[in-house]
């Protein structure tokens, strides 16, 4: 059981922040590029702005290669655990194979901020629980939305 604290109308768009990231591919910049167009394409979702592309050390497992992180402000009428079931999907379709927690992978999305919503689900906690400590999430956050970190 969980708790997800706020709703939207039928026809409201909720401004979303999606954090990406790659450390496997030939070209990781496509990779990002080619994410950004795949959260374009999901139902009732519109891509508003992306963060510059930004390389960083791993967090949580260090022997792995550096990944490419960014930020995307996306507007979106999914609720948040269909959101996430989409992006999940979208990883697969990407080429993301499961590996182990904070391993290597082609893409991972995660839900960073949704409007102003509180989920607390075992899948799912928005605002994402490690966002503030991730300075591969702060600073391209900052870049978009700076009156989303200014008070951090």
């Amino acid at each position: 059981m969980g708790i997800i604290r706020g709703r939207m109308s039928a026809t409201s768009q909720e401004r979303v922040f999606i954090g990406l990231g790659t450390n496997l591919g030939a070209d990781l910049d496509r990779n990002l590029h080619d994410a950004v167009e795949a959260i374009g394409r999901l139902p009732h979702t519109s891509v508003v702005r992306v963060s510059s592309f930004l390389s960083s050390a791993p967090w949580g497992v260090a022997e792995q290669p550096r990944f490419l992180n960014a930020v995307a402000e996306i507007r979106t009428q999914l609720e948040p655990l269909p959101l996430l079931h989409a992006l999940k999907k979208l990883e697969i379709e990407l080429g993301r194979v499961p590996t182990y927690r904070w391993g290597p992978r082609v893409i991972d999305f995660d839900i960073i901020l949704y409007g102003s919503r509180v989920v607390d689900l075992p899948d799912l906690k928005i605002p994402h629980p490690h966002y503030q400590e991730r300075e591969f999430v702060l600073r391209p956050l900052a870049e978009i939305a700076p009156e989303l970190v200014a008070n951090r």
